[in-house]
């Protein structure tokens, strides 16, 4: 493992601000919370973000999300009956934008999410890929343990950073 890094991205309230207005741009917008949590964990999942996983596992939990959803979702592909249409195609856009292969996102995923969404709903779960590849980002760069992260409390941060 790697050496503990000092983080607290709270101290870097221009920073903190500047990655919830990226937040702000999708979280009233026409995608469901539920679908935008899913996505959020799935790239975390990818991208080895053990805080961030932490995070989105819990506030879906209470949310009101299900246990089997949650577990099955690193193999959303071989449980279509847990996820809707327009959920395996959020999650199959947010695997492809996350990981870039071949510096492209495939013509089949596309059509997939054009399927399901609208020129401005696509638009905004781009940048809830965009905005957790950040996320994850600063958490891995810096070695941000999982674990302690306590359900609701980053609603509670943005509250108070308004």
């Amino acid at each position: 493992m790697s050496q503990q890094r000092s983080f607290n991205i709270m101290k870097h309230q221009d920073v903190f601000k500047a990655m919830l207005g990226l937040n702000a741009a999708f979280e009233h917008s026409t995608l469901e919370p539920s679908l935008i949590e899913l996505v959020k964990l799935r790239a975390s999942q990818l991208n080895g973000c053990g805080f961030c996983v932490d995070m989105h596992s819990k506030d879906a939990r209470l949310a009101g999300e299900a246990e089997q959803r949650l577990y099955l979702l690193t193999v959303w592909r071989e449980a279509p009956g847990l996820y809707t249409d327009r959920e395996r195609a959020a999650l199959a856009w947010a695997e492809a934008v996350t990981r870039l292969e071949n510096q492209h996102v495939p013509d089949a995923i596309y059509d997939q999410a054009r399927a399901q969404f609208s020129d401005e709903e696509l638009v905004r779960l781009t940048l809830v890929v965009v905005a957790i590849n950040g996320w994850n980002r600063f958490n891995v760069a810096f070695n941000v343990p999982a674990g302690s992260y306590q359900a609701g409390s980053l609603k509670a941060m943005r509250a108070e950073a308004s």
